[in-house]
């Protein structure tokens, strides 16, 4: 297996944890029967932004770094507010 093809495989994960995010929000308000955005939605939204930033950084592609480094902060801001409730 070659280096670029391990990075491909990265990326892919990060997409993948990504979009499972919206999966875990519908099966959530799916059992609640209102619209609700779960603590495991910013969870994986952390997760899937880092994993896909680091393969971005990794290809210096700049559409995906700007893309995907604001959102990092709300995820993270969004997770802060969920623990600090705790």
């Amino acid at each position: 297996m070659t280096t670029e093809q391990v990075w491909v495989g990265v990326g892919l994960l990060g997409q993948a944890l990504f979009s499972a995010r919206f999966i875990v929000q519908w099966i959530a308000s799916e059992r609640r029967k209102q619209s609700v955005v779960p603590a495991e939605f910013w969870y994986l939204s952390l997760a899937g932004a880092l994993i896909t930033l680091s393969y971005a950084v990794y290809r210096l592609d700049p559409v995906f770094i700007l893309g995907y480094t604001p959102g990092l902060f709300i995820y993270a801001r969004n997770l802060y507010f969920i623990h600090r409730r705790v």
